[in-house]
């Protein structure tokens, strides 16, 4: 009987000791997640210390993490106003900053970057980094985006930014390129790997930079508002500039055209075709002018090209 009294004894004991360690344990988990939810981590000490000389981080110690409302109160967040250029290598903590329009982070070394959380930017700078990858798919008030001279070889969600207007995506990796936009106005691809390209998509398109790609052909019947289309130094073999009543600026210099008419594009001011070796005539129609030309030796304007 006493054995067995003992027993319930240290069983009471006993239970009442786990419940006051299971609720130890949870106090303690309790005041864990107050500072958790109250801070933002900024693992990135450059980043950070950017953040303390603007006075953003308002506890003014490189210590990997910053108040949430710090970040909260920022509507344009410029990396570039300091001299470190080219010391970022994580922006982890960016999410915190939920109310910016505006983020320029030029000249760091990011390989990637999450702006999922950021959905009310509407100029984004990111250029000269190593970025192979961009995911644009949240942020539909996107107006500018310049991701020019990273490593990209892959943009999504452009379909989704419903304002965008201006694209740079130039001095990248892109071998293919499909754009589904019909806000976008300026698109700049030059220096890229381009074997594909097809914006059919973007009907309201007016400039194209294609430069220094390899394309040998290019589609613009359903970009009738182009005015401006420069596609030097490429293998452009053809190209039907029908349906580009508006276009003023043409230039095609260092390509394989074999033929180009352009007797349809009375608006167009400045057409370079110069270091086409298969082209020798350009067709334009009786009485037309245009301003500026930038012809081989061995091109001429004409009428009659047969």
């Amino acid at each position: 009987m006493f054995i067995s009294k003992m027993a319930n004894t240290c069983f009471a004991l006993i239970s009442i000791f786990s419940l006051l360690i299971i609720g130890s344990c949870s106090d303690d988990n309790a005041n864990d997640n107050l500072p958790s939810s109250q801070y933002l981590l900024i693992p990135d000490s450059h980043f950070e210390q950017i953040l303390i000389d603007q006075g953003i981080d308002t506890d003014g110690t490189v210590n990997g993490q910053m108040l949430r409302e710090d970040a909260e109160q920022v509507q344009r967040l410029d990396l570039n106003l300091n001299s470190h250029f080219g010391e970022i290598e994580d922006l982890t903590g960016i999410e915190g900053f939920v109310n910016i329009t505006y983020l320029s982070a030029v000249g760091q070394n990011l390989v990637d970057i999450d702006v999922s959380s950021n959905t009310k930017l509407d100029t984004l700078y990111l250029q000269n980094n190593y970025l192979t990858t961009l995911d644009l798919s949240k942020n539909t008030d996107l107006i500018l985006v310049h991701a020019l001279v990273n490593e990209l070889t892959e943009i999504v969600g452009l379909e989704q930014a419903t304002q965008l207007k201006e694209l740079n995506l130039s001095y990248n990796y892109f071998e293919d390129f499909s754009l589904t936009n019909t806000s976008m106005e300026h698109l700049l691809m030059s220096d890229n790997l381009l074997t594909a390209f097809d914006a059919s998509g973007a009907p309201n398109l007016k400039s194209m930079l294609l430069t220094t790609n390899q394309l040998n052909s290019v589609d613009l019947s359903s970009n009738p508002l182009l005015e401006t289309l420069v596609i030097s130094n490429n293998t452009l073999q053809n190209i039907n500039l029908e349906n580009s009543p508006s276009l003023m600026y043409f230039y095609a210099s260092s390509n394989a055209l074999t033929r180009l008419d352009v007797s349809q594009n009375t608006a167009i001011i400045d057409l370079r075709v110069d270091r086409n070796p298969d082209l020798s005539c350009i067709k334009i129609q009786g009485g037309q002018q245009i301003p500026t030309v930038s012809l081989s030796e061995y091109q001429a304007l004409n009428e009659d090209c047969q």
